[in-house]
């Protein structure tokens, strides 16, 4: 059975911050290793990274490279809040001074990201996506939705839509 939820809530740059979701990350990180490949500055699971070395974090690389340093069925949960769209992919790379190019800019970007997740989660292990889609990791990459949250923002906000998988 999957849990669905939808909370009204303000948007904030800082997903971690929006009341439903900083209540739903309490709710669903579990004690051990987890990972977050791109935490913004925000230090809410044991091992961070972020592309920016301006902000905080205990890795500064490419997300794909961070989790390949983990070996396979190596960490509890993986917290996945990448960019959302090519547009902000594309800004958030301009804005470090990194080129963008077709590698970037391709769908796979995403997928290859979401396949290192895959391997690198114990089975038993989650994974909590975020964005503008349900997609989450996947029953592909032997994944099982157990839970759904849907924070619309009002106006013309896109709804920040949250899936928690567990593998398999």
């Amino acid at each position: 059975m999957i849990r669905f939820e939808r909370h009204w809530a303000m948007p904030n740059k800082e997903t971690f911050r929006i009341p439903p979701i900083k209540q739903l990350l309490e709710e669903e990180i579990t004690p051990g290793v987890w990972l977050d490949p791109f935490c913004g500055g925000t230090k809410l699971v044991l091992i961070t990274n972020d592309i920016n070395p301006q902000l905080e974090a205990d890795f500064h690389t490419d997300a794909l490279l961070f989790l390949r340093f983990f070996p396979g069925d190596s960490v509890d949960g993986c917290l996945f809040d990448p960019p959302y769209s090519v547009r902000q992919l594309s800004e958030c790379y301009h804005n470090m001074g990194i080129a963008v190019t077709q590698k970037t800019t391709r769908p796979n970007f995403w997928t290859n990201i979401k396949e290192e997740i895959a391997r690198v989660i114990k089975p038993g292990g989650k994974c909590i996506s975020f964005g503008w889609n349900s997609g989450g990791i996947g029953k592909k990459l032997r994944f099982e939705l157990t839970r759904i949250l849907l924070v619309p923002h009002g106006g013309i906000h896109n709804d920040t839509i949250i899936t928690v998988e567990m593998k398999l």
